[in-house]
């Protein structure tokens, strides 16, 4: 479970506009992550950090609402219905729609799986995505979110915030080390990120997950920096230089494609 899954605050609940069942109730849908796509109610409770009780009655409204139902075996999974809840921010943004067909071709060319995440608070969601192969063993979707500071496209979009605001994104984030290889130190995060910065990609090995490793480039738009654009790939594809070497200009050449029709799109 991330921070982000976690229960409102005291601080945030304290304030008078705030409405708490509606928060639990959105944590609840985020408890569905979709590994495993099907939940317990005591799988939910955990992961929401509410009561069983509680997670009973929203996950029965939710039900009767159509976001959610219930298996034979008192199990709960979203329903397709739970789309409906971002259609209008994704309907509003043009991103999606114009990087597919790039990634598509970028995928094709060079046999590996290539993504688009945009940056939402500490932590990554992937927007567009080409998969060549499954290589993680979390399975990327749509709207899955990772830890920003121990991914290529998290890095890329921190390095492109202003030092401070990336500082402070940092002191919100929880420095996890997911392998012996992850920079979980606050410093070395922002050496890397002040590295990132100068050289304008990031290659991030075996850190989120052993045997993975990915290099992200920044997306520009209009107003500077709207996303991040990465492939993915097996370490047993060859050294970091190697990957850097063999993947780094084809994903350039495609940030440009893309940036070209994001500052021409209405």
């Amino acid at each position: 479970m991330t921070e982000s899954d976690a229960a409102p605050t005291a601080d945030a609940a304290a304030t008078a506009d705030f409405v708490q069942s509606l928060a639990r109730g959105l944590t609840v849908i985020r408890a569905f992550d979709g590994e495993p796509a099907e939940l317990s109610l005591a799988e939910v409770a955990r992961r929401a950090d509410i009561p069983r009780a509680a997670a009973r009655r929203f996950l029965r409204t939710l039900e009767q609402l159509g976001y959610v139902r219930a298996t034979a075996d008192a199990r709960f999974l979203l329903t397709p219905r739970v789309l409906e809840l971002g259609y209008g921010y994704l309907s509003s943004l043009s991103l999606p729609e114009i990087v597919q067909p790039h990634l598509d071709a970028l995928s094709h060319q060079i046999g590996e799986s290539v993504s688009v995440a945009v940056l939402d608070g500490d932590e990554i969601v992937y927007v567009a995505r080409a998969a060549a192969r499954r290589i993680m063993s979390v399975r990327i979707t749509i709207g899955t979110r990772l830890p920003a500071f121990a991914t290529s496209m998290g890095r890329v979009l921190l390095a492109a915030l202003p030092e401070s605001d990336a500082a402070a994104v940092l002191d919100e984030s929880k420095l996890i080390a997911y392998t012996p290889r992850t920079r979980a130190d606050r410093a070395a995060v922002i050496a890397e990120v002040e590295t990132v910065r100068e050289q304008g990609w990031a290659m991030v090995d075996g850190e989120l997950e052993e045997g993975l490793r990915s290099i992200a480039v920044p997306l520009h738009g209009r107003r500077g920096v709207t996303a991040a654009l990465n492939v993915s790939t097996s370490t047993v594809r060859g050294s970091a230089d190697e990957t850097r070497r063999d993947l780094l200009p084809a994903l350039r050449e495609t940030a440009v494609a893309i940036e070209q029709e994001l500052r021409t799109s209405s």
